[in-house]
């Protein structure tokens, strides 16, 4: 899907991927900003497989709560980069922009891409990821596109399964508001990017109109080719971040 996305997507510098283990949708970015390109007179980067997506192990019942609210912070174990994964070669690519992919599984190593094996709600990944966006350029530390293609484990319990997916949207809406640049910001009307999974249900339908349509200048729904017809499961598009929440 995000090899036929809208060039939008690709007109950009800084990609947040959130849940991005196993790093398909990553690698695709890294392809689309040419960091598995490699110079001339260099021969071409290998590049392994991505397995098909690992689903998260969120518990339906005791951690379904969890992302309702920030997580604690454990100390102990609090490293201010956090930085699980740095690619040695991108140094030697000929890319654009930073890729940070974030996920609570280890993601193997991508051409171009940071990664961080973290939990995107901690006050101390959100640290990480403006400390490796920083620059003359970008003070704060915003991205320009933010992507999720995160869902929770189905119980088959068909209410829980609908609030779990409006919990992680409105999770992932939460760290879009905190580090996503504005469409004015940027200069292109469609400029700072949403795009996120989710599974179809009027409580979305209201998530869609009370969030992101009052805060972006476009949004649309995408139904993955590769999707079967009976599938609830969509993308919304969000493009041209302009906040409007106190």
């Amino acid at each position: 899907m995000l090899r036929r996305g809208s060039a939008t997507l690709w007109h950009t510098e800084p990609v947040v991927d959130l849940g991005a283990a196993p790093g398909g949708w990553s690698q695709v970015v890294a392809d689309k900003l040419g960091w598995n390109r490699s110079p001339p007179g260099l021969m071409p980067l290998s590049r392994n497989p991505v397995t098909p997506k690992e689903s998260h192990p969120i518990d339906n019942g005791t951690k379904r709560k969890k992302w309702n609210s920030k997580r604690t912070e454990e100390l102990d174990y609090f490293d201010p980069l956090n930085i699980d994964s740095l690619d040695p070669n991108t140094g030697n690519m000929t890319g654009r922009g930073t890729i940070i992919a974030v996920d609570l599984l280890k993601i193997e190593s991508i051409p171009g891409v940071q990664t961080l094996q973290a939990d995107f709600l901690l006050s101390s990944t959100t640290l990480a990821i403006k400390n490796l966006l920083r620059s003359h350029d970008n003070p704060d530390g915003k991205v320009d596109v933010v992507l999720s293609d995160m869902a929770a484990n189905v119980s088959g319990n068909n209410a829980h399964d609908i609030e779990d997916s409006l919990q992680i949207c409105e999770a992932v809406f939460e760290f879009a508001t905190n580090h996503l640049r504005t469409a004015e910001s940027i200069g292109r009307r469609r400029g700072g990017v949403l795009l996120m999974k989710f599974f179809a249900h009027p409580l979305l339908e209201q998530f869609k109109d009370d969030k992101l349509k009052p805060n972006f200048n476009h949004v649309s729904y995408i139904k993955p080719s590769s999707s079967r017809a009976t599938s609830r499961e969509g993308y919304y598009l969000c493009q041209g971040w302009r906040p409007t929440l106190p």
